[in-house]
This record gives C-alpha cells, sequence and structure tokens, in this order.
C-alpha cells in the first residue's frame, strides 16, 4: 500500500499542476482555448465543433476531387491518437501549450517550467494542509468535498438548457446491454472502482484509524461507497450533457465526441465553460474546483506515507513538520519527469502498470488475507465490537467469495487480453512494456521479502512454520486496555465454542 500510494502521489499531483496553470490562464481578457489565434496554434486549429465539420467536409471533397489523400473524421484527442486534420483550440490548447508533446516517450524533452513552477504549487498546497496533521486535514475537507458538487450542479443545469443537452443525457443513462457482456467493460469499471473509491492505496485504512474504537465502521463503509459511485454517475450527467451539446452543434452522433482520460477534463470541460457568460469566472471556478477534488484525492494519500513511517519511527513524531516538508520535496522533485514534454508518455506507463494492473492484483490478495486467512467470521467478531452487531452475511459472503472471485477474473482476463499501453496512435516500444512490468513487480517485492523473514524466524517444519506465521500473536487487539480485555474474552469464548463444535463433528 505505502509503495502504491507513494508511485500514485508522484505522478497524479501533475493533474493538479494542469489544473493550476489552467487556473492562470483562465484569468486573461480572452480564454485562450477558445481561440486560434495564438502562437502555439497551427493552421489546422478551428475554434468550435461546428466548423470542424464545415471545414473537413470541404477538405473531403477536395480529397475525392484530387485522389491524393484520405482521413478520418473523428472530434475527441489530438491528431496523433485519432488522424484528425482539424482541431478545436481547446485541444491544441492542451497539447501544444501545456503539454508541448513530443512524439514519444523516447523523446521526453525538457522541463517545461512553467508546468514545473504549478507543480511546486500543488506541493505547497498539500504540504500546508498536512502540515499539522489530521486536524488541519479535516477543516480543508469541509471545503475541498462540498464545493465540486455546487459548481457541478451549475454546470448541469447550464449543460441540459444547451441545445443537444437532453440527448446526451439520454445516452449516459439508458442502457446498453451488449456491453454489459464485454469483459473489457468491467476490466475498466474495476480500474476506476479502485482509482475513485481508493481501497488497495491504504488511505481508507490511514484515515479510518483516526475514528473512536466504537465508531460505525459498518455504516460509514456503506455511506463512502455509494457517495463514492452518486459523485461519479453525477459528474458523468454534467459530462454527457456537454457532450450532447457538442454533437449536436458539429452535427455528428455523440459517439464521434467521446474521448477519455485526462483529456476529458482538459478538453471537453474548457469548452463547455467557454459556453457560460463571463466564462472567466466559471474557468477560474471549475479549474479551482478540480484542484481541490485532486488535493483531497492527495492528502488521504500522502498522510498514509506519513503516518506510517511516524507509526514505525515514534520519535521522529515531534518532527512532524520537517519529516512532511522533506517528503513533499522528494515528491516533487521525483515529479519533476511527469512536467517534461514527454511526460504525458511516462504518465500513462506508470497508470497503466501501476494504477491498474497491480492493484487488481493487490485488492485480490487482500480479499484473500482478510477473508481466508485471518477470516470472514473474525472480522465480523471484530465489527460486533466495535458497532454491536455482526456484520451481514451478504458481506462476508462478498469479502470472501464474490469479490475475490471477480478480481480474479478480471486479473486473468487482463494478462489473456495483454497488449502493450499505448497514447493515441502512438504505440509504446518494447523497453517501455518491459519498463511497466518491473514497475508493477517492485511493490510485490516487500511482500515476499518480509514472509520469507517472518516463515524463517519461526520454529519448526516450513508446515508448522507457515501456519503459525498466520495467526495473530499475543499482541494484537484494541490498543486501549479496556476494549483490549472484551476483545480477549469475545475471542476466547469464541474460540473454546468453535473447538467444541469441530470435537462434536
Amino acid at each position: 500500500m505505502l509503495i502504491i500510494s507513494g508511485a500514485v502521489i508522484i505522478y497524479y499531483s501533475t493533474t493538479c499542476a494542469w489544473a493550476v496553470y489552467y487556473t492562470i490562464y483562465s484569468c486573461r481578457t480572452v480564454l485562450p482555448w477558445t481561440s486560434c489565434a495564438n502562437t502555439w496554434n497551427t493552421e489546422y486549429c478551428v475554434e468550435n465543433m461546428k466548423l470542424i465539420t464545415t471545414r473537413s467536409s470541404t477538405v473531403l471533397k477536395e480529397t475525392q476531387v484530387n485522389k491524393t489523400m484520405a482521413f478520418t473524421t473523428k472530434f475527441a484527442g489530438n491528431s496523433s491518437e485519432n488522424g484528425t486534420l482539424f482541431h478545436t483550440a481547446a485541444e491544441e490548447f492542451w497539447l501544444y501549450k501545456v503539454l508541448s508533446i513530443t512524439s514519444g516517450l523516447e523523446h521526453l524533452g525538457g522541463i517545461k517550467w512553467e508546468l514545473a513552477i504549478c507543480h511546486l504549487v500543488t506541493w505547497i498546497l498539500i504540504f500546508s494542509s498536512l502540515a499539522k496533521g489530521i486536524k488541519s486535514i479535516g477543516k480543508v475537507v469541509y471545503v475541498t468535498a462540498t464545493m465540486p458538487y455546487v459548481f457541478l450542479f451549475i454546470l448541469l443545469v447550464r449543460g441540459v438548457t444547451l441545445p443537444g443537452g437532453p440527448q446526451g443525457l439520454l445516452v449516459f443513462i439508458i442502457p446498453d446491454f451488449n456491453k454489459l457482456l464485454d469483459v473489457q467493460v468491467w476490466v475498466t469499471a474495476c480500474g476506476q472502482v479502485f482509482f475513485s473509491l481508493g481501497p488497495g492505496y491504504g488511505g481508507l485504512i490511514s484515515m479510518a484509524s483516526y475514528n473512536t474504537f466504537h465508531s460505525n465502521c459498518l455504516r460509514n463503509a456503506i455511506i463512502c461507497t455509494l457517495a463514492c459511485g452518486g459523485s461519479s454517475l453525477f459528474a458523468g450527467l454534467v459530462v454527457f450533457a456537454f457532450l450532447g451539446s457538442m454533437a449536436h452543434e458539429a452535427n455528428v452522433p455523440i459517439t464521434d465526441v467521446l474521448s477519455s482520460g485526462p483529456g476529458l477534463g482538459f478538453i471537453i470541460y474548457p469548452e463547455a465553460v467557454a459556453q457560460l457568460p463571463v466564462p472567466q469566472i466559471w474557468s477560474v471556478l471549475f479549474f479551482a474546483m478540480l484542484i481541490l477534488l485532486v488535493q483531497d484525492s492527495l492528502f488521504s494519500t500522502v498522510e498514509t506515507v506519513i503516518s506510517a513511517i511516524l507509526d514505525e519511527y515514534p520519535f521522529l513524531l515531534r518532527w512532524r513538520i520537517p519529516v512532511t516538508a522533506a517528503y513533499c520535496l522528494v515528491s516533487f522533485l521525483l515529479g519533476l519527469i511527469f512536467t517534461t514534454e514527454g511526460g504525458m508518455y511516462v504518465h500513462q506507463l506508470v497508470d497503466w502498470y501501476i494504477a491498474s494492473i497491480f492493484l487488481i492484483s493487490a485488492g485480490f490478495l487482500e480479499c484473500i488475507t482478510f477473508g481466508w486467512v485471518y477470516g470472514v467470521n473474525r472480522i465480523s467478531a471484530d465489527v460486533a465490537l466495535m458497532i454491536g452487531r455482526p456484520a451481514p452475511l451478504f458481506f462476508r459472503i462478498a469479502w470472501s467469495s464474490i469479490t475475490p472471485a471477480m478480481l480474479l477474473s478480471i486479473f486473468i482476463f487482463t494478462l489473456v487480453r495483454y497488449r502493450p499501453p499505448t497514447y493515441g496512435n502512438y504505440i509504446y516500444p518494447d523497453y517501455a512494456a518491459s519498463l511497466g512490468w518491473c514497475l508493477a513487480v517492485v511493490p510485490c517485492i516487500p511482500l515476499v521479502t518480509v514472509m520469507w523473514v517472518i516463515i524463517y524466524k519461526e520454529e519448526g517444519s516450513v508446515l508448522q512454520r507457515m501456519k503459525k506465521s498466520l495467526k495473530p500473536d499475543r499482541s494484537w487487539g484494541p490498543g486501549k486496555s479496556s476494549c483490549r480485555d472484551v476483545y480477549c474474552r469475545v475471542y476466547r469464548a469464541h474460540y473454546i465454542r468453535n473447538s467444541r463444535e469441530k470435537t462434536m463433528l
């Protein structure tokens, strides 16, 4: 969890740097992604979707006459991604101004210093929020967790009132059952759940450790899951409302303007806010909201690493601020590679192997550990000790059977259907895939190493050592002595009752 969190922090913070970059440029008299009269624009830049359709049709006619060239028309992404001849101003601002993207991973280019400064601002914000620990985070989260909903609601109302907006909502709401038969859809959904809810990263565990012993952990888990899924659906409504409007404007099916990845937030949304009155204000508000959202995720992830360091080395507690500053500085320096001109290719590579492939396998191992090694009955007894009632039967079945089976199936399918990562039409070289698999394997090294050390320290045969290593030692249990006494009595009674049942059987 610590290695995953540390790796994700380094590259995910770049998203916040991009948002800071857009926020700064939102303060201009004319939003730079609404005009083609900028130094970074090419001759293929158009200012809106309707012009793309018109100019593409004109060029297509000329192509058919001359029979010297052909092209395909698709409107989301970049030229290398889909062969589009013309791009919107928002696309070119993202590709040629923000990223200054190179031709591939082998051409990283230099550090884009404007983006590097925004990256520094990101880590200053993170440090300021974490310097005093969980108390400062709690105050910041009141703002970061509520303001985005207000702004999303405003955007949703505006999107629905635009021509084509309601049709976009229908595309999002009406299910395509044929897609449910596609396993790749479930793989993508699984990755989205890990990324949005955060299981496997350690942030949920780290934050929950600050609760009181008798806090209703079961209720909190249900609320967090529903809030996460509901937020994703709500954001999806906003996105598809504006996608419907863009498709209506360009007079093309909505499937022709769909995109995913970073381009969704930094191409589609900027075009959306440009349609609002006084777009500069709305643009600043939107990207400020995006900064808050990313910071909200980074807080818990960084706190996971910091709290683990302080728990392992308690003498550092009085040096919390210097420790936090040192960690933020190291993460900032490591993250500079993502601010290079080819940094997007590195970003996609790390995201593909660390946040997707490894997290699924880590989630499966977690379910096996808690569901079978520690045991769902023991977990249920622990929950009963905290909230006064055991975990429902459905939860126990899900922990021990349904979830691990789904994760294992998805992981196997991912390996069977494995294809090297791509970014648009750019195919990563062979060494990039090898590097990616090394990144995916690195988090496994401590797991295997510590497992071997613990088994080695036990006594007896190899099988006996393995059995002993899978049992909790005498120090296991609640931290408070009063709760610990109750835990020991409950566990002892539970152990005696199970032993008698086995003897009778």
